[in-house]
């Protein structure tokens, strides 16, 4: 790789990227936190913080004593409720499930007469907060569109202050976001959309952009694989962050919303602080051994890579807007679809007669692991086939898939086996964005300024992920699901025809 021995080895880029990688990917494990902020009654509280087999339960305001003597008085009623709907899932005459849901809403009742006997209305209070669709989708897309606007700043930055610093002060952002909004408790939207939305998304788009910039200028030869592994951590990181709340760590139920956000404000500074060591670019002038640089040719055609552009000159080109129009429409689809991915299928799978408990389950594993784990493989296989394929054709193959799959999804969200097939495919390839458009944006506009080119790249990312999630919580509420999932579709396949149509730009015309 290099003669000299005082060269850092590579590979250890890499392993400093997946580190912060892996605390930035928390902005899509939002969907952890959303079915707590939704809790509107005692019922769903018990639900979220209290399972049965709990022996404390600090954030109710209860002693263990009291709290085993609630557990005990809820015992007979959970199974009854349990047992009715069941009864109303196998049900198929008409008179018999309108029984059943009226016996199902007094059995309701009862559990929340039993929680306010012994849970004061101020703990109960202070847990049900109520947010609509709208509310958590909104501090969603705070979160994305911080990201997006500072990562243009950032890449400014990273010349003046070196990638190492920039890292460090994206942790140190990310953590304070997520430690106040602990603070708070979780109690206040507007506390929750300036903290996690956008202080958190600031934090993210401080560091994000880091390892790819970082990355390609030690990996030249393989522009796309470097990407994928660089922003993989991204992608896993949900896949991380949401099982350690839910069912491999219990913290939300162990320790309530507040402290689970400090908790986790302290792993992602933590995180990208070690990761931050390895984050320091090549001397100058170094390449790997046997690679040889591009060179345009004699027409003044541009070759990928060869040639380039400061972000002044990128910004009077037309490549630049189709590249961002595209991952624009391709953010808002998979935006949209990481926003919707619970809250959907639970509905669709509910209509099908599916109890609330077994819904929430199988899309949460939709989510947190077909979803996630395609997401952060996606990057990787992606960046892969583009060195092979092209950046070009992996685009338009890229988005034509999603389009369909999109689209489709509305129809297999009701099925647990083809909700998991369709969280897959979407998350495989929202993941490809994010080792295809750096790499297409490298191949454009040149390696030497891509860290600020990129950053405005990336305003496509903070667009899609305003519209898509926005859009999908309104018409969530609206009850028209269907529709967010159609308008996704049809923009990611007009993605792949306006793909088709990039073309390498001239230096020359700058002049």
């Amino acid at each position: 790789m290099s003669e000299n021995p005082k060269v850092m080895h590579r590979n250890f880029v890499v392993v400093g990227a997946i580190l912060i990688q892996l605390c930035l990917g928390a902005i899509y494990a939002w969907s952890v936190f959303t079915p707590p902020l939704k809790a509107k009654n005692p019922t769903d509280v018990i639900g979220v913080y209290a399972p049965a087999k709990r022996d404390t339960a600090p954030q109710l305001g209860l002693a263990n004593d009291k709290l085993k003597q609630m557990q005990a008085a809820l015992e007979t009623p959970l199974k009854e409720l349990k047992a009715v709907k069941a009864r109303i899932k196998g049900a198929t005459d008409k008179q018999k499930i309108e029984l059943l849901e009226s016996k199902k809403k007094g059995l309701t009742e009862s559990v929340n007469e039993v929680v306010r006997r012994y849970v004061s209305a101020e703990s109960l209070t202070s847990l049900s907060y109520g947010f609509t669709n709208t509310q958590t989708q909104a501090i969603f897309a705070a979160g994305l569109a911080a990201f997006a606007i500072v990562m243009v700043v950032a890449g400014r930055m990273m010349p003046k202050v070196g990638p190492r610093k920039l890292a460090i002060a994206g942790g140190v952002v990310l953590g304070a976001g997520y430690v106040l909004a602990g603070l708070f408790g979780g109690k206040s939207f507007l506390a929750m959309f300036a903290f996690v939305g956008l202080i958190g998304g600031a934090g993210i788009g401080l560091a994000y952009v880091v390892p790819i910039a970082v990355g390609m200028k030690w990996f030249p030869d393989k522009k796309g694989m470097i990407s994928g592994l660089a922003v993989a951590g991204f992608g896993f990181g949900a896949l991380l962050w949401i099982k350690l709340a839910g069912n491999w760590g219990n913290l939300i139920a162990d320790v309530g919303l507040g402290t689970t956000f400090i908790i986790y404000g302290a792993a992602f500074f933590l995180s990208c602080l070690v990761g931050s060591i390895w984050m320091v670019n090549p001397p100058e002038g170094w390449k790997p051994a046997g690679w040889k640089p591009p060179q345009a040719d004699a027409s003044g055609k541009h070759v990928a890579g060869a040639v380039d552009f400061t972000s002044g000159e990128m910004l009077r080109r037309p490549q630049f807007y189709m590249i961002l129009l595209c991952f624009a429409f391709g953010a808002s689809a998979g935006l949209m679809s990481i926003g919707l991915m619970k809250l959907f299928p639970m509905k669709a799978m509910m209509s099908g007669g599916m109890d609330w408990a077994a819904a929430s389950a199988v899309a949460g594993t939709a989510m947190a692991v077909f979803f996630s784990l395609a997401n952060g493989i996606g990057r990787i296989v992606w960046g892969t086939v583009s060195d092979k394929l092209g950046r070009k054709a992996s685009i338009v193959i890229m988005m034509a898939t999603q389009g369909v799959i999109v689209i489709l999804f509305q129809w297999m969200a009701g099925t647990p086996a083809l909700l998991y097939v369709g969280a897959t495919l979407i998350g495989f390839n929202f993941g490809g964005n994010f080792a295809l458009f750096p790499s297409i944006t490298a191949d454009t506009f040149g390696t030497k300024y891509v860290g600020q080119n990129y950053g405005w790249v990336f305003l496509a990312y903070g667009i899609g992920g305003i519209f898509g999630p926005i859009m999908g919580g309104r018409l969530g509420d609206l009850g028209n699901f269907p529709l967010a999932f159609t308008v996704c579709g049809v923009l990611c396949l007009l993605a792949a025809g306006v793909a088709l149509m990039i073309t390498h730009p001239k230096k020359a015309a700058a002049n």
